[in-house]
């Protein structure tokens, strides 16, 4: 298998780190997809990563959608539980969690892109997209409480959805300020960070 993707991408990174928590194996592709001439579209017609490229040349695409496929792969580091009520737990964690990046992407991007001139970025549009950045570290604060995990007692698709969005909060807007804020979820990050998989997986 191979992956397409950047280091810096949260998406890319959570796939990255289902794939060494089940140990996986497969090539990593880094290509930015923004790029001139990137040649992502021609594995996802989107143009977004991560893009799965399987042994036969099928393309899987949406972060998600990878990961409940890698999930099949191997019994090895179980991250989604079987179809009911805890299934449904998680993929509404993962949920809130890829929406809080889906947010802050949007508000990174209306700030910075170099496609738009200063004078067109629009401050209320990226307020609104922060506010519901803070939403979401709110809501992921007080579904985590004082649980060693954000579903069950161990790790789950869950934790590593929420930890992937942490450590790209912290590094694209150093000034949230949310391990003060919510420090149940700087614990929760800290044990995490401890883990092979999201050491060599930090963004970059």
């Amino acid at each position: 298998m191979k992956l397409i993707g950047t280091t810096s991408s949260p998406y890319v990174r959570k796939v990255r780190i289902v794939m060494a928590e089940k140990k996986l194996d497969y090539q990593f592709a880094v290509e930015d997809p923004w790029a001139d001439g990137s040649t992502v579209p021609t594995s996802n017609p989107l143009g977004k990563v991560p893009c799965l490229v399987l042994e036969g040349g099928e393309a899987v695409f949406d972060s998600r959608v990878i990961v409940e496929y890698l999930d099949t792969l191997s019994p090895v580091g179980k991250m989604i539980p079987p179809p009911g009520r805890e299934r449904a737990e998680v993929k509404t964690w993962e949920a809130l969690a890829d929406g809080l990046l889906d947010a802050g992407v949007l508000a990174r991007m209306e700030s910075v892109w170099p496609g738009r001139p200063d004078a067109q970025r629009c401050q209320p549009w990226i307020d609104r997209q922060l506010a519901k950045v803070d939403a979401g570290l709110k809501a992921i604060s007080q579904g985590l409480g004082d649980k060693p995990f954000c579903s069950g007692i161990h790790l789950s698709l869950s934790d590593i959805a929420v930890g992937c969005a942490l450590g790209w909060i912290e590094f694209r807007f150093p000034q949230i300020g949310w391990r003060s804020e919510y420090p149940n979820l700087a614990r929760l990050q800290d044990k995490l960070m401890q883990r092979q998989s999201f050491i060599d997986t930090r963004p970059a």
